[in-house]
């Protein structure tokens, strides 16, 4: 798909495209019904397109899933129905997540949480082997506990969106830089005005923001991503004056899976002692805290 059209009508016609091929725009149904044998290029897609126009033509009135089978959930409810609400929404990988360290310098990332991590005689770090090529790895999976601890401000994690068989239950987009708000109220309004449902939650930092979109299917990556391009691409051109130049990345952040990796990871949201401060949490439109975090995300709508 070419981003850099100099029409905007081509440019809503590829972000309509990319829209239709996952379903997500409840007054297009008409027309992706006619686009049911559309295939992709890529094999994953095509077998991936074929089941979600199947599930299309036979639940057509429920484009924008509620996530029916999930309770309503609120600030007051228990910690297991907040963390069950908390793994519907952020799907990623569940047989690894990262976990956020900071040295005695003072520096801070990420690494994938392992068993053996600083283990005297065991762990590879010591030797100065990278964790991926270090043959005692043994990873730590995403349990609900792990969750508890974060949510609780005990740790703090991020998860891997990317599926190994290259597909994702959710695409973030990551804004920062000097022009972030401007650009995210730009953003979101051409999500209002084609009825996408999308999620603003303000970094840890506090200079940023990532907005949410959520998927029922997991989809291929690509095809997620080509929504994000397509929405920063029609954003971009209703805000030509000053361009979107806060925009930094995607998540997922790759189509597929890089050799050796899990591909990028994003810090996950409502990590307590940063939402003591108004960080990693959700916003409405005028950039303040959402009252019920937990209230409001129950009622999110998915895309697909």
């Amino acid at each position: 798909m070419n981003y850099e059209n100099d029409n905007g009508l081509v440019l809503e016609k590829e972000l309509e495209k990319a829209l239709l091929k996952i379903k997500s725009l409840k007054d297009e149904n008409e027309r992706l019904r006619k686009l049911l044998g559309m295939k992709y290029d890529s094999p994953k897609a095509s077998l991936e397109d074929e089941r979600i126009c199947e599930k299309a033509a036979n639940e057509s009135s429920d484009l924008k899933n509620h996530r029916k089978d999930v309770p309503p959930v609120h600030s007051k409810s228990s910690p297991q129905e907040k963390i069950s609400l908390f793994r519907d929404l952020f799907k990623g990988r569940d047989g690894v997540f990262a976990l956020r360290w900071i040295s005695k310098d003072g520096k801070s990332g990420y690494s994938p949480a392992c068993k053996n991590d600083w283990k005297s005689g065991t762990c590879g770090k010591f030797e100065k082997i990278t964790c991926s090529k270090c043959k005692n790895r043994d990873l730590i999976p995403l349990t609900d506990e792990i969750i508890y601890q974060h949510l609780k401000g005990e740790i703090v994690i991020g998860l891997y969106p990317l599926l190994t068989d290259e597909t994702c239950y959710f695409l973030a987009i990551d804004f920062d830089k000097q022009e972030w708000i401007e650009d995210i109220k730009a953003f979101n309004q051409v999500c209002r005005d084609i009825n996408i449902p999308s999620y603003t939650e303000i970094s840890r930092s506090g200079n940023g923001a990532h907005i949410w979109f959520f998927f029922t299917e997991h989809i291929p990556a690509k095809i997620a991503r080509e929504l994000g391009f397509s929405l920063l691409s029609v954003a971009m051109d209703k805000r030509h004056q000053i361009g979107l130049d806060s925009y930094d990345r995607l998540f997922p952040n790759q189509d597929s899976m890089p050799k050796g990796g899990f591909g990028n990871l994003i810090a996950l949201p409502l990590q307590k002692q940063a939402r003591t401060i108004d960080r990693t949490v959700f916003i409405d439109e005028n950039f303040k805290p959402i009252k019920d975090q937990w209230s409001y995300l129950a009622q999110a709508e998915k895309c697909l």
